[in-house]
């Protein structure tokens, strides 16, 4: 697991400016980015590849439609552990990171212990992933499922 070892305050208004601009859109080719910025391509280039480095841009993906791919069925499920000492912390995200329909997973300040946003083809397959993956995960003592009916707004609207 990478650490990123920066806080906000290191980035300078160039490098925030670089980040807003990529945020929107991440195929800008250097020398367009460079001109929005107001460096020249070099110095906006050194300032790409450290924030990479240092891991404050952590990659480039396509976004794509989930509805297109077959993936239109969202659940939220909340997972309380049996175990929350540290060693059973980190069994349970290390395993959960192999569910490939898992797209989020978030620990939570509540009565439970992680959120996970799971996303499949329909109810069906996200049944057979609670029953067989989740509820399979290191110290699982419970969960509870939330259908999401219609998104709203996602990370990329």
């Amino acid at each position: 697991m990478r650490v990123h070892t920066l806080d906000h305050s290191d980035l300078d208004p160039f490098d925030r400016k670089i980040v807003q601009i990529l945020r929107q859109d991440g195929r800008i080719s250097i020398t367009d980015l460079a001109a929005r910025v107001g460096l020249s391509k070099t110095p906006c280039q050194v300032r790409l590849k450290r924030m990479i480095a240092d891991g404050t841009i952590r990659g480039f993906r396509a976004i794509v439609d989930p509805v297109r791919l077959g993936l239109d069925h969202v659940a939220f499920a909340e997972v309380k552990l049996s175990d929350t000492r540290e060693a059973a912390l980190e069994a349970f995200r290390a395993a959960v990171l192999k569910i490939p329909e898992v797209e989020e997973c978030h620990m939570i300040a509540s009565s439970f212990d992680y959120l996970l946003k799971v996303r499949t083809a329909d109810i069906r397959r996200y049944r057979e992933v609670l029953g067989e993956r989740i509820s399979s995960l290191p110290h699982v003592a419970s969960t509870s499922t939330f259908v999401a009916m219609e998104t709203i707004r996602d990370a990329v609207g």
